[in-house]
């Protein structure tokens, strides 16, 4: 394995601002994805295209299957590829184009009958999680190689969720002030179809810059990075035992648990969120917007919180403190209301207690998130030294894949939901029953509790700490003379 550790930059304890923003920057990309495909997704092709809820969300449940294939083949492949641009570039760059095309696509259905429709879902949701794939998975197997740092890895992940998390509502924000509007054709905004079209374009635009200033941002540092040893060729058997034996550590096992567990409550949530806001609490057009661009602030709590908490508690006990506290306060508004302790829809205190609840609670959760994701980071020089390689692909693909559940298994879950409450598709606020509405609450909090509560148990059973990654880097400098 070589590694230039003459580069003060690859290994020292910090990295510049310009390659956290730039690196960051390309979490744009997966963010309005990630945005779309959880909260407006269902919403607009059950409620406004018309395509029955479950439909809908057996197909992105089917593009989950498909994709299930694509995360570990594009993270071993990524950690094996010989290029005078790398490992993680290549990828990329290819995926920049096709996939920016493809989310225009998805927003600009024809009319067609709920099969033809369905499957037209079906193959646009398989190509946009494959082509994101390609650019996500390599782009975040680069941050445990830009530095080695125990506390600069959540700096910079903290970054990445930043802009993951501000582009996403960003583009939300313009949805709701320029495009999901009321007009003539369309008198409630959400219910807007040419205004999901439009966003359809624009956002695919924006995709494209994101992955490109990314890519191009980091290029400079390919010489700097970790390039995979020569190798013989292996047979399919031989590389399936290199992922099994890379996924076997019990830490990792931890992680892998606990993000099977919260993505699907964040999908879950995710998908119903709008639906939510406008029919359980009523809330007008401009409310909406106000509560989507709070997001914007809860990225900058998240990306201020995450490394002072970890520096203070390490990275497990900052990600359970902040957990417990986030998930626990998350759901009570709904059971307040289903118990009738929160104001009456339209009193003028409900969106300020609704919005401030909802403003810290989200910033917490970013800031777990990024400590995650730096958790794993930690992992690959731990699965090093077992090992022998650095598969940090491998390890990113899985929990790229367990991201995506927020939009497949959470979102099917949603729509089986929707179904058992008899829930009326594109209906205006005023016309949806008052017991479809308690009944969609009833269900969804003791839903997130537990699978909340599952994570929290889950993450417990980590184990790599300070100390550990410290003698893990000092074992690899010790056996192969380089430095990490």
């Amino acid at each position: 394995m070589t590694h230039a550790a003459d580069s003060e930059d690859a290994v020292g304890k910090s990295i510049s601002l310009g390659i956290r923003l730039t690196y960051g920057f390309g979490a744009v990309a997966y963010g309005i994805k990630d945005n779309g495909f959880a909260y407006f997704l269902l919403l607009f092709y059950g409620t406004v295209v018309g395509l029955e809820p479950a439909l809908a969300g057996t197909a992105l449940l089917i593009a989950l299957i498909f994709d299930a294939f694509s995360d570990p083949i594009v993270g071993y492949w990524s950690d094996n590829t010989h290029s005078r641009w790398g490992r993680r570039h290549p990828f990329m760059y290819a995926a920049a184009i096709p996939v920016a095309l493809c989310y225009s696509l998805l927003w600009q259905p024809p009319d067609w009958d709920d099969g033809a429709l369905f499957l037209y879902l079906v193959v646009l949701a398989v190509l946009i999680r494959t082509l994101i794939t390609f650019f996500e998975t390599p782009s975040s197997a680069l941050m445990p190689e830009l530095t080695a740092d125990y506390d600069e890895r959540t700096t910079i992940q903290a970054w990445r969720s930043f802009f993951g998390w501000a582009g996403g509502a960003g583009m939300a924000v313009f949805m709701y002030a320029f495009l999901l509007v009321p007009s003539e054709a369309y008198p409630v905004g959400a219910l807007n179809r040419d205004g999901y079209e439009t966003y359809g374009v624009i956002s695919g635009g924006v995709i494209l810059v994101a992955i490109l200033v990314s890519a191009l941002g980091t290029h400079h540092r390919i010489g700097s990075l970790t390039a995979p040893p020569p190798r013989a060729r292996a047979g399919l058997k031989a590389v399936f035992r290199e992922v099994i034996e890379t996924l076997a550590d019990r830490s990792f096992f931890a992680l892998f648990v606990s993000s099977i567990a919260s993505a699907v409550a964040t999908g879950l949530t995710a998908a119903l969120t709008f639906i939510m806001l406008t029919y359980f609490w009523a809330f007008t057009s401009l409310e909406v917007f106000y509560w989507t661009s709070l997001v914007v602030l809860s990225a900058l709590m998240g990306l201020w919180i995450a490394p002072r908490a970890s520096k203070r508690w390490g990275k497990k006990g900052a990600a359970l403190r902040l957990g417990v506290l986030a998930f626990t306060v998350q759901p009570l508004p709904v059971l307040f209301r289903l118990q009738g302790w929160m104001p009456e829809n339209g009193d003028p205190l409900l969106f300020p207690i609704l919005a401030t609840v909802n403003t810290i609670d989200l910033g917490l959760i970013i800031a777990m998130q990024a400590i995650f994701f730096s958790m794993l980071a930690d992992l690959v020089e731990h699965s090093e030294v077992k090992t022998g390689r650095r598969s940090e692909g491998v390890l990113f693909s899985a929990l790229t894949f367990i991201r995506k559940t927020t939009q497949g298994i959470g979102a099917f879950v949603a729509g089986l939901i929707l179904q058992a409450v008899a829930f009326p598709q594109g209906a205006a606020p005023a016309d949806v029953p008052t017991e479809s509405a308690l009944q969609l609450g009833t269900l969804l909090v003791p839903s997130q509790w537990f699978l909340w509560g599952v994570m929290l148990v889950a993450l417990v059973y980590y184990r790599l700490d300070r100390a550990q990654h410290q003698s893990n880097l000092a074992a690899i400098q010790s056996r192969d003379g380089r430095s990490v």
